[in-house]
């Protein structure tokens, strides 16, 4: 192991800042750029989400939205469809709401000032630092997962309750460097991605492991503490497959709340599948209890209870507002929840 060196001091900041430079990420789509709309998205799709899974969202959301204003003027229908295989659904949601924001109060501009930027919606303390760091290089703090594992395991901070938080937020402030801060940012992002993992951190390959408390006393699995296992609570819904073996027949959801704005199976209420099927414009033929889905929340876990119903189309007018048909051929590009897409698609094998 190398002699140990003070943590606090600038020694910190400057191994990491040569490590990112021989070693860290580079070619990100998203470090190409200053532009702080397309450094927002990128931060906005790799919260909960990993890099190889965002690139493919992140080229074609440009492709379709290049600008801040065409995002502002686009429909909300236009930019879940994109979304949809996500996840996080709120994270569209709001990222649509903050380009209508920005264009109508504020001249289609960011702030470089983080504060005034964490206060438009979905956009967080860490967040808004990194588009300050990175889009007009300004000295933030950003404290996003990966930086919470480096400093955690460093330091020996549990991170587990509200004061190690606080504490964590502090340490940082007080590592960052004068100079070279997209260096530095981007080289504790990278630290936490690809060396100081989750699980099986490269320790012998870590520029800050001669300083590490994790390292030397052992407690790599234990740090950062995990938030304790919760007991999700169960929901319980009771959808309609309606389909003619062409279209399925879908609801959208209102614009708040689970799969906000997105298409879905209407729920079936106390009515009667031949008598939903009927107002519809359509005869039942037959039905099937499929097996029930289980798609975990992070606060809840649902459970689908699917009833397919085999019907014929007497009419394709929707006689209800909120209601539409969807060709089978078209579901791959359809705003609908992955669960849901899924068991759909099955239905065309």
């Amino acid at each position: 192991m190398a002699d140990a060196w003070p943590a606090t001091g600038p020694g910190f900041s400057i191994r990491v800042i040569a490590w990112q430079r021989v070693h860290g990420r580079h070619d990100l789509p998203w470090q190409q750029t200053f532009d702080p709309y397309r450094i927002w998205l990128s931060e906005i799709m790799l919260q909960q989400t990993q890099v190889p899974t965002v690139i493919p969202y992140y080229t074609r959301f440009l492709a379709r939205f290049p600008t801040l204003a065409a995002l502002a003027e686009a429909s909300l229908e236009s930019v879940l469809e994109l979304w949809s295989g996500l996840g996080y659904y709120a994270r569209a949601r709001n990222l649509h709401r903050c380009a209508q924001i920005l264009v109508a109060e504020r001249a289609g501009r960011f702030s470089a000032d983080p504060g005034e930027t964490a206060a438009l919606p979905g956009i967080g303390r860490s967040t808004a630092a990194a588009i300050s760091v990175f889009a007009f290089g300004r000295r933030a703090t950003v404290l996003d997962g990966n930086v919470k594992r480096v400093l955690a395991r460093c330091f020996g901070v549990a991170s587990g309750a509200a004061r190690d938080e606080r504490a964590l937020w502090a340490l940082a402030e007080t590592l960052l460097p004068e100079n070279d801060i997209e260096a530095y940012t981007q080289g504790m992002m990278d630290l936490g991605a690809t060396v100081c993992r989750r699980h099986h951190p490269a320790c012998d390959v870590c520029p800050l492991q001669a300083a590490c408390i994790a390292r030397r006393q052992g407690r790599q699995a234990e740090l950062p503490s995990p938030a304790p296992r919760k007991v999700l609570p169960e929901r319980v819904s009771s959808v309609l497959l309606l389909s003619d073996g062409c279209r399925v027949f879908l609801e959208r959801r209102p614009p708040s709340g689970l799969w906000g704005g997105l298409l879905s199976l209407p729920e079936a209420l106390s009515e009667s599948a031949a008598s939903f099927a009927r107002r519809q414009g359509c005869r039942l033929l037959g039905t099937q209890a499929l097996s029930p889905m289980t798609h975990a929340f992070t606060h809840f876990r649902l459970i689908l209870q699917i009833l397919r119903c085999d019907v014929e189309v007497i009419s394709l007018q929707v006689r209800e507002h909120g209601y539409e048909w969807l060709l089978l051929d078209d579901l791959a590009g359809a705003a609908l929840p992955t669960p849901i897409k899924k068991l759909l698609l099955s239905l065309g094998r």
